[in-house]
């Protein structure tokens, strides 16, 4: 039937012994969300030479594989991921394997990148067929890879005498947006790697995304503004007030913005308060930690004008959930409701400084 014809059938399968899968290993596909190739293990967020550099929490976190996404182009019927995890941790308490341990497909449609399956991993080793029945045309693909795990090795897989390429590299010049943060910016809790609200802004902005999100230690670490100036973006997010209280907010956020800009000094910097709390309508101590480190905060922005520091912007956080508080699962981590609003939030202050012309800097 026509109706049927124009439909992608997308349907999750064993893998099928009769037909004969050719494998792609990941970094043979264009790969996006990776700043640096010089790592220990493949799908590393760090260099191997940031080991001993910074705090050993980071380091442990920044071999989880948060915003990495492989891209690529195949015109097979079906398509299949083999992936090999480093921990056999698969879910956490409050957030699903599937955000946690799984990748997430997506297909462009010629208009915009569409959701098109995230399987459920079983254990350290998995491999499956994630769609099937498909036209077999040439389409661009996307698989994002796990957020709260480590990848030791990922292949796409693609029936014998299918084409399978890497998408074609960025526009040069066109620079990545790169996510300094916390547990939110690694994407707790979401329930599938592609619903986090960095890779939301990513495919909504068409932009490449770098996520350097340390669960729990998203604390304006000099040593992490050093590498961040290694990689040369369009705007540095700072997105840490979840992880500092006030002091270290006015002990830390300065001299950070500052050494980042001495660096970089061309490069627009987005400050972002903390979330508000869903319960501090009625939790004083959560409010009021929303406002002393908001307050902090915009201390340290108004001494960074004072002292001559431009191009610096601010994202409030009474804008990033909705204030009917059913955007989180436990206060503070988004559901993917409260992931869409943030990525929202992060779109209208971020899309009228990209659209700025772009003036690459090196660093020094």
């Amino acid at each position: 039937m026509i109706f049927e014809a124009a439909v992608i059938a997308m349907v999750v399968g064993v893998q099928d012994t009769k037909s004969q899968i050719t494998w792609t290993d990941g970094h043979q596909l264009q790969v996006e969300g990776q700043a640096w190739s010089d790592t220990k293990s493949p799908w590393d967020r760090f260099p191997s030479k940031a080991e001993g550099v910074v705090r050993d929490h980071v380091w442990n976190l920044s071999r989880q594989s948060a915003g990495i996404l492989l891209k690529f182009k195949t015109d097979a019927a079906e398509v299949h991921a083999r992936w090999t995890l480093t921990s056999d941790r698969l879910a956490l308490p409050h957030m699903p394997a599937t955000g946690v341990s799984s990748v997430d497909l997506y297909v462009h449609d010629g208009t915009r990148w569409r959701w098109a399956h995230t399987p459920k991993p079983s254990e350290k080793v998995n491999e499956t067929r994630l769609v099937r029945g498909i036209d077999p045309v040439m389409r661009d693909w996307m698989l994002y890879l796990p957020l709260y795990n480590g990848v030791e090795s990922i292949s796409i897989g693609v029936p014998d005498g299918s084409v399978i390429e890497p998408m074609p590299d960025r526009p040069a010049g066109e620079l990545p947006i790169l996510f300094y943060g916390t547990s939110i910016t690694q994407g707790g809790c979401a329930s599938r790697p592609g619903m986090c609200h960095v890779a939301i802004v990513g495919r909504t902005l068409n932009r490449e995304v770098i996520n350097l999100g340390f669960s729990g230690n998203g604390t304006m670490d000099i040593e992490i503004a050093d590498l961040m100036a290694e990689i040369d973006a369009a705007i540095y997010v700072i997105d840490c007030l979840p992880n500092l209280q006030a002091d270290r907010v006015r002990e830390r956020a300065v001299p950070f913005v500052k050494r980042l800009r001495s660096l970089r000094p061309d490069t627009p910097i987005l400050l972002v308060e903390d979330r508000t709390y869903s319960d501090a309508h009625v939790n004083k101590g959560r409010a009021t930690r929303n406002a002393k480190s908001r307050a902090a905060l915009q201390e340290a922005m108004h001494t960074l004008h004072e002292e001559g520091l431009s191009d610096i912007y601010y994202l409030e956080g009474d804008r990033l959930l909705a204030p009917d508080g059913e955007s989180t699962v436990d206060g503070s981590h988004p559901t993917d409701l409260g992931f869409r609003q943030q990525a929202d939030a992060f779109i209208e202050v971020l899309q009228p400084i990209l659209s700025r012309p772009v003036v690459s800097n090196e660093g020094s």
